[in-house]
């Protein structure tokens, strides 16, 4: 119904806009094997330690339902060599994602994600140029003041030093932590600026940012990536303790927000992971990309005040008035048809204002209304619902009519 509607549109957006940036579509398995994700995700991550469907088949292999688009698009990347043929490569992808978490408004155990990837270049404009289509994307679907938040969690080499300043931090404020903080600040003192605990948020927020920790060329290229945004027009705030929940961020990471969702207000996210296919058997690649929650963003378009008409449209109903006519009208049905017209014909005999009734409940621009006398003179009283307009079409001239409206009317 009403929201397949809204899922289409935005699949098809995405469509759209992602092409004509040079992205092409890739489909990858639903399942993969765990160690796909325990390597590229990161073992002490929440969605590996907590929230994976695993699973062993007949063979006792070990599978996981995947739940995140990323370490597949990679993986089949590197077993099929889509990097022989040329050093750049942009793809994108959509469709379920698995993870066992607890289930709430606009995020289910079963989630459907659209995502892109950018792989082979290491220039900061990549960075900005991908946060700039998502912005295009979100517009081009309805929305306003669209925001993301920016910020750089370095290079590799520079997550001794941001460990380290931030493992002192939570130490001092042990207390104040729930446990998972406690545990992440033994373990993994970044992934703590991920919790959502409100309890926690004081303390996360008076850790030190963690731009400041960076080398000088980590901050130069974030720098950068700034500066480019904003000779692109992009609205972006820098978020100095953003973090995202995988392991395989590298530099630049960001989230995109729309006004009037609440604490949830983030509706995709993503960032650069120049190490995952080292990690995963390959060669160096630099590679960014970024995902979106098509459930939740379906409810922020249900939400818009003005937001797109998502009614499906229909060219034409056929409108029997008498029995005789059947077999007529479920051949100019077909013949409609036949010419790409999208016709509404259920074989059901109705009067003129049940017949109407219908073709409007159904979104229909025109009916065609077919009863004795108009078999008998060869055409169909032909009404346009919107104007109010109606007049006689012989039955040969009814699909070229038809057209001629289609090809003028906006899509």
């Amino acid at each position: 119904g009403e929201e397949m509607a809204r899922f289409q549109f935005l699949e098809e957006t995405a469509r759209r806009i992602f092409t004509i940036h040079g992205y092409e579509e890739l489909r990858t398995p639903v399942f993969e094997p765990t160690d796909l994700f325990v390597r590229g995700i990161g073992e002490v991550t929440d969605i590996v330690s907590k929230e994976m469907y695993t699973f062993k088949d007949r063979s006792e292999r070990s599978l996981t339902l995947r739940p995140e688009g990323t370490a597949g698009v990679v993986r089949a990347t590197l077993e099929h060599g889509l990097l022989r043929q040329s050093s750049e490569m942009k793809v994108f992808y959509m469709g379920p994602m698995f993870r066992y978490e607890r289930p709430q408004k606009g995020r289910q155990r079963q989630f459907h994600q659209i995502g892109c990837e950018w792989f082979g270049n290491a220039s900061p404009w990549a960075d900005a140029e991908t946060i700039a289509m998502l912005t295009i994307y979100l517009e081009a679907c309805g929305f306003s003041g669209v925001r993301t938040r920016v910020n750089s969690i370095g290079a590799r080499g520079d997550r001794e030093a941001i460990n380290s300043a931030l493992r002192s931090h939570l130490e001092a404020h042990r207390g104040d932590l729930c446990e998972d903080c406690q545990r992440r600040t033994a373990t993994h003192p970044m992934r703590a600026l991920d919790c959502k605990n409100p309890g926690c948020q004081p303390t996360l927020d008076a850790a030190p940012p963690i731009v400041d920790l960076l080398s000088e060329a980590s901050q130069t290229l974030f720098r950068e990536v700034c500066e480019h945004l904003e000779t692109l027009g992009i609205e972006f705030e820098i978020a100095p303790r953003l973090v995202r929940g995988f392991d395989y961020y590298t530099h630049t990471v960001f989230e995109t927000v729309l006004p009037g969702l609440g604490a949830q207000d983030a509706v995709l996210g993503g960032g650069r992971y120049d190490n995952l296919f080292e990690d995963l058997g390959g060669t160096s690649t630099p590679a960014l990309g970024a995902s979106l929650g098509v459930e939740r963003l379906s409810l922020a378009l249900q939400s818009l005040e003005a937001g797109p008409d998502l009614r499906s449209r229909v060219d034409v109903a056929i409108c029997l008035l008498d029995e005789a006519g059947l077999e007529v009208a479920a051949r100019l049905a077909a013949t409609c048809r036949a010419e790409g017209l999208r016709v509404r014909f259920d074989y059901q005999r109705r009067s003129p204002k049940a017949a109407l009734r219908d073709a409007n409940r159904v979104n229909a621009h025109f009916a065609a209304l077919l009863g004795a006398s108009e078999i008998e003179a060869q055409h169909v009283q032909l009404k346009d619902l919107e104007s109010g307009n109606q007049g006689p079409v012989s039955f040969a001239d009814l699909p070229g009519r038809l057209q001629t409206h289609t090809a003028d009317s906006p899509q």
